[in-house]
């Protein structure tokens, strides 16, 4: 349980903090378009601003799956006493 914790803190903590990092960065850029989802557009994001929302999102879900299917230590084998 303590592993899983640990995993589940880190990843929550090193993607708020990339994701900080993205919005401070990403103020000057120039280069601006909207995504089209199917029902309408966002506004102009910038497209690195897009791009590490992708990598930062990709990195919250390989984390969460990892603490998810993480073995729990505080459990015994099956057949020990």
């Amino acid at each position: 349980m303590l592993l899983r914790l640990r995993l589940l803190t880190g990843t929550l903590l090193g993607t708020s903090l990339l994701l900080l990092v993205l919005c401070l960065g990403s103020q000057n850029l120039d280069r601006r378009s909207s995504l089209n989802l199917g029902l309408g557009r966002t506004v102009p994001l910038p497209q690195g601003f897009v791009v590490g929302l992708a990598v930062i999102g990709g990195w919250l879900s390989g984390g969460l799956g990892v603490a998810l299917l993480a073995p729990a230590s505080d459990r015994q084998p099956p057949g020990r006493a």
